[in-house]
C-alpha cells in the first residue's frame, strides 16, 4: 500500500527541478477526478505558468474558491486565465525565495492548487457552523457520474459522497470496507472520530429529493458527520485535505484487494498443476535406454 499525498507529486518534483535549472518547459499532468495541468514558460525560461482544468470549476466558485485561491497564491493568481483552463499562476522563478524551507513551502503550495480550490465549500461550511449558521446544501459534481455534498447545520457539519462501483466486484468489496468504517468506529480507542454511515442505493435523508440521484445498486452513499472537536483551528485544513481524498483511498484499497486476491488465487493455481504433474502416471510401453545405452520398453 502507498499513502496517496494531498499534493501533485509530478508538480513538486518538476517545480524542484525548473526552480534549480529553469529551462523552456511544457508539460501536461493528469490527476484523480479528472483534473488537468499544465506547465509552461510561453515568456521566458523564468516565467513558469502553472494552469489548472477542473470540471467542477465553475460549481466551486459559487461557494468563494476564487477567495481562497486569493487568500493562498496572492498576486501569483492571474486575472485572466489560460484558454482551456480554469486558474493560471504565474511564478517568477527570479524572485522564488532562496531559503531551503521558504522554497519547499512554496512548491509544495502550488501543488496543493486542486486541493485548495475543493477547499471552499468545506470552508464555508465549518465557518458558517461556528457561528452557528446553516447552509443550503452545497454539491459538487467532482466526476462524471459522482457527487459529494456538504452542508452546515447548528451543531454539525454533514459531508455525503456519492460513489459508482463500476463492476460487480468493486461493489462487493466496497460494501465490505464501508461497512468496517461503520464497525470500527464502536473501538474504544476511536470513539471520537467522525460518525460513518453507509447506504447503498437509496440515498441519505439529507439528499431525498435533490434532482439528478440515480437510482442503481452501483450507487453507494457514505455520510460523514463532523462536530466542531473535527474542525477545530488545529485540526481544519487536515481534516479538509483528508476528506477530499476518501474517494480516491476507497477504490485504491479495491483495486488493491482485487490484485491481491488475483495473485492468491494465480499462485494457488500453480500449486494444484505441481501437485496434479505429480500425480500423473507414467505412460506404458515407453522406451528406455539403460546406461550401456541399450533400450528396452517396458511392458
Amino acid at each position: 500500500m502507498i499513502l496517496l499525498e494531498y499534493a501533485n507529486r509530478i508538480i513538486i518534483e518538476t517545480l524542484r527541478e525548473r526552480f534549480s535549472n529553469p529551462i523552456t518547459t511544457s508539460l501536461n499532468i493528469a490527476d484523480f477526478d479528472g483534473v488537468g495541468y499544465r506547465l509552461s514558460t510561453p515568456e521566458s525560461k523564468t516565467l513558469l505558468v502553472v494552469s489548472m482544468r477542473m470540471p467542477c470549476f465553475g460549481e466551486l466558485l459559487q461557494y468563494g474558491a476564487m477567495d481562497v485561491l486569493r487568500r493562498e497564491y496572492g498576486s501569483m493568481l492571474e486575472a485572466t486565465p489560460e484558454p482551456g483552463f480554469e486558474v493560471t499562476l504565474k511564478v517568477d522563478i527570479e524572485k522564488v525565495p532562496q531559503d531551503y524551507s521558504d522554497r519547499e513551502a512554496l512548491i509544495r503550495k502550488i501543488a496543493l492548487l486542486k486541493r485548495n480550490a475543493l477547499a471552499a465549500p468545506f470552508e464555508q461550511a465549518f465557518d458558517a457552523q461556528i457561528d452557528g449558521r446553516e447552509t443550503p446544501l452545497m454539491a459538487i459534481h467532482y466526476r462524471d457520474t459522482e457527487v459529494f455534498y456538504v452542508k452546515a447545520g447548528t451543531d454539525r457539519v454533514t459531508v455525503i459522497f456519492s460513489t459508482e462501483f463500476k463492476e460487480e466486484q468493486d461493489r462487493i468489496l466496497g460494501k465490505v470496507f464501508l461497512q468496517e468504517f461503520v464497525d470500527a468506529r464502536r473501538l474504544p480507542q476511536i470513539q471520537n472520530a467522525p460518525q460513518v454511515l453507509y447506504t447503498n442505493r437509496d440515498p441519505p435523508l439529507e439528499l431525498r429529493g435533490q434532482p439528478g440521484l440515480k437510482d442503481s445498486e452501483n450507487i453507494g452513499y457514505v455520510t460523514f458527520v463532523l462536530f466542531p472537536r473535527h474542525f477545530s483551528k488545529e485540526k481544519r485544513e487536515d481534516t479538509i485535505s483528508k476528506i477530499q481524498l476518501f474517494r480516491d483511498y476507497l477504490h485504491y484499497h479495491i483495486k488493491c484487494s482485487k490484485s491481491y486476491m488475483h495473485s492468491r488465487m494465480r499462485a494457488r493455481v500453480a500449486e494444484f498443476l505441481k501437485v496434479l504433474n505429480r500425480a500423473k502416471p507414467e505412460p506404458v510401453n515407453v522406451e528406455k535406454k539403460t546406461i550401456a545405452g541399450k533400450t528396452f520398453k517396458r511392458s
